[in-house]
């Protein structure tokens, strides 16, 4: 199993991976969010990418008015920068880029690992494991067909009603 909670794995992977080891070691970016437990999720990680997914890092943000100025004294010179807030989620977005990558900075009260970006991944990549290489490939196609990475395993998995609640009721 892939400690996710350290990105050296990604040392390992394939081309795409090492890159992204090399934008966000290079810019320092998971040292800049530390005291926010970032955690580096979605597909890259767990290799169900396709050519325009993004880094997507979660945080436990706690303080949302400080947060927001660390991510504006950050990255407010980067390409694309924007920072939105969503009342649903109580949450903030930071989207920029940095060298080929788009960012995606998703900060929330909750702790990282609890967080359902982390948990959605956890079960996606045991699932990866345990369907194997023409299940990741289905996966992929569907996704550059469109669909987003959970209602791509809901629909292969035959799983009803909104994949994103629908996929945490998965065992690992």
């Amino acid at each position: 199993m892939i400690n996710f909670l350290n990105i050296s794995y990604l040392q390992s992977g394939n081309e795409k991976q090492k890159k992204a080891y090399q934008v966000l070691t290079d810019n320092k970016i998971l040292e800049k969010l530390a005291p926010y437990q970032p955690i580096l999720v979605g597909t890259i990680p767990i290799n169900i990418d396709i050519e325009n997914s993004d880094l997507d890092i979660i945080c436990d943000v706690q303080d949302k008015v400080t947060f927001t100025e660390i991510l504006t004294n950050y990255f407010q010179s980067e390409k694309g920068f924007k920072i939105t807030k969503n009342s649903t989620f109580k949450s903030i977005k930071a989207n920029f880029f940095i060298d080929d990558f788009e960012f995606e900075i998703f900060g929330q009260a909750i702790p990282t690992i609890k967080q359902n970006a982390y948990r959605h991944m956890l079960i996606e990549y045991q699932l990866l494991l345990e369907k194997g290489e023409i299940f990741r490939q289905e996966i992929i196609a569907l996704k550059k067909q469109g669909y987003k990475t959970e209602p791509a395993f809901a629909k292969l998995l035959e799983i009803e009603g909104n994949a994103y609640e629908e996929l945490l009721k998965v065992a690992i």
